[in-house]
């Protein structure tokens, strides 16, 4: 019998147990009265459900390549915003590697570091700098399409996340996933726009859809997009 981990995971929300399987875990959801005893006799049960799950996730997985360049190195291709860019390297008398943006991509090398900085180096400041770009562009579709409603966040934090592209919690704080940076500018502005909508609606009623078509009309083809690519960008880089 082919063995695994799991991780137990209480919540008030719940009100039966449920198990989630995804490529980075598996997690038993489950309500607090529920003893342990239980639960591990629930996944022994559910065990050739689980099993079949993981193969197929990672069926799927090794169907989807991955976006990223196999080195950092001057001439690789870099994803962004639903192209690639070429990468090139040169020297600089600052302290740091900068990144910059506009036909290519340069990463520029500290003259000191030149022969010891390596590809995992550049690309930890490309994913740096594709952070804060995202950023900038989110708070830039707030300011676009939170008027329209009075959709405005209490906050905006990007994140690395493995499983979903954004979220609004309950005080209305948004979550939006860096790797987003690669989709196409529209992709990041559909996902933008469902998070602000659940500002207003906490759900995905119809009413949810409805306001998300008065922002955007063509959502359901950013949607199909996700669908049909979003594994391949939550590979990364």
């Amino acid at each position: 019998m082919e063995s695994f981990t799991y991780q137990i995971k209480r919540t008030p929300r719940a009100s039966k147990t449920r198990i989630v399987v995804t490529l980075e875990k598996i997690e038993v959801i489950a309500p607090f009265h529920i003893s342990d005893d239980r639960l591990h006799q629930f996944v022994k049960e559910q065990w050739s459900w689980i099993t079949d799950a993981v193969r197929k996730l990672k069926s799927r997985a090794a169907q989807h390549q991955s976006l990223a360049p196999k080195a950092y190195h001057d001439g690789a291709s870099i994803p962004y915003q639903g192209k690639t860019y070429p990468l090139s390297l040169a020297s600089t008398d600052l302290k740091k590697i900068k990144i910059e943006h506009a036909l290519t991509f340069t990463a520029h090398i500290p003259h000191a570091q030149w022969d010891t900085i390596g590809s995992e180096e550049i690309r930890a400041a490309i994913i740096r700098w594709m952070k804060i770009n995202v950023k900038m562009t989110v708070e830039q579709l707030v300011c676009r399409h939170g008027p329209k409603h009075q959709l405005f966040p209490k906050s905006i934090v990007i994140k690395s996340q493995k499983s979903r592209w954004g979220s609004c919690g309950i005080h209305n704080d948004i979550a939006i996933n860096w790797l987003l940076a690669l989709a196409p500018l529209e992709i990041l502005e559909y996902v933008v726009v469902h998070e602000l909508c659940h500002i207003q609606e906490k759900n995905h009623s119809k009413q949810f859809w409805a306001l998300v078509a008065q922002h955007l009309p063509t959502y359901r083809s950013a949607r199909l997009w996700l669908k049909q690519h979003g594994r391949t960008l939550m590979l990364g880089i």
